[in-house]
């Protein structure tokens, strides 16, 4: 379960405008270097990408919480070559990640600290996900998903990335595992940025190991929930209830939301749940929930909205994640999502912006 401590975050307004002059300031870099160098530097991205995933699988940021350790003292406690280490710890200090101090010894910065694997927020498993031989695999094969516009699992392992995850749990859970993580980075900007505790019963369609719904009743005593998601998904998830004290105010129900949803629910969540699917099936899950809504109900998709203009944008990366490993999920701009709510009987009454990536898109039944 997630802490439900509240962390102050900057004005929204404020990280608008870093935003802004972040990506003006990248387009000028981009633009005053000569093509190929500014080309070269996105592709070698990929390396450092690969050697955070690396720092991550050895757990350095774990030894390193103890405080500074020398090469020669990390080298042994992760069980790695010296020189190998300097080399990888070369780079990952040029960028922030580890610190080097005088001394020659390595420490921990602030970025680097999200690697632990009990950080608040950790992306240590995210970090191991991205960096791992299957999803590397996947990524390898992009020309492929491009030139067919399908998902390229079939192909390589036989089955859909859900399939294959379900029967391949050493995949599986450290997917789940990264899922989570992920899923933290925007609880509290969601939490700053709405009010959820307007509403008595939340259900969290598809909800996992119900961490957004775990916080939103933790700050609001009144209220009341629901996680619902498959039953391998939510297993183990009531003995976690009653163990963080929430027994008595959220339930556990299982099933497939192509099917049926719970009852009774004031509103009904659906967070990144939408984008791994087409659109007829993203339509088929909302209908669903619709049949469980009554009038007075509220839908609340949690999604990243594309932009319409052509800076970079975190969803730009996930919607090719979604044309490589899903079988037609895509990331969706507020008009897209307008139009699929409004073919599956929604009305769209506003969008909520977050200080992450994340919006709240609020819906009625129609």
């Amino acid at each position: 379960m997630t802490s439900t401590a509240p962390q102050k975050l900057p004005p929204l307004p404020v990280l608008r405008a870093i935003d802004r002059v972040r990506a003006a300031l990248g387009s000028l870099y981009r633009n005053l270097v000569p093509g190929h160098i500014a080309l070269l530097e996105l592709q070698i991205a990929g390396f450092l990408s690969q050697a955070i995933s690396t720092a991550a699988e050895l757990g350095i940021a774990d030894e390193l919480a103890g405080g500074p350790r020398t090469a020669a003292q990390l080298a042994r406690a992760v069980e790695v070559d010296e020189e190998g280490l300097r080399r990888l710890m070369r780079l990952l200090v040029s960028y922030g990640v580890f610190a080097q101090r005088r001394d020659g010894s390595y420490a921990l910065t602030r970025m680097g600290a999200t690697l632990r694997s009990d950080a608040p927020v950790t992306l240590r498993d995210v970090s191991k996900f991205f960096g791992s031989k299957f999803h590397r695999s996947h990524w390898s094969h992009l020309t492929d998903a491009v030139r067919t516009g399908e998902a390229v699992g079939p192909a390589i392992d036989g089955s859909s990335f859900f399939e294959y995850a379900a029967t391949h749990r050493d995949v599986g859970e450290l997917f789940d595992r990264a899922m989570t993580s992920i899923g933290t980075l925007s609880t509290e900007p969601l939490l700053a940025a709405y009010d959820f505790g307007r509403f008595g019963t939340l259900v969290d369609v598809g909800g996992g190991q119900g961490g957004l719904l775990t916080e939103i009743l933790g700050r609001h005593p009144a209220a009341r929930g629901i996680v619902f998601d498959l039953p391998t998904v939510v297993d183990d998830l009531a003995a976690e209830l009653e163990a963080a004290g929430l027994s008595q105010r959220c339930a556990v129900e299982a099933g497939s939301f192509f099917e049926k949803v719970p009852d009774g629910g004031d509103a009904y969540l659906l967070k990144h749940i939408l984008h791994d699917w087409s659109d007829e099936r993203a339509e088929q899950i909302l209908r669903t929930i619709r049949l469980a809504m009554n009038r007075s109900t509220t839908l609340l998709v949690i999604e990243l909205v594309l932009p319409e203009d052509d800076r970079p944008h975190p969803g730009k990366f996930i919607d090719l994640e979604m044309l490589v490993n899903t079988d037609g999920g895509h990331e969706r701009t507020e008009a897209q999502f307008r139009e699929l709510l409004a073919r599956s009987g929604f009305t769209l009454t506003r969008t909520v912006h977050t200080a992450a990536p994340d919006c709240v898109l609020e819906a009625v039944a129609r």
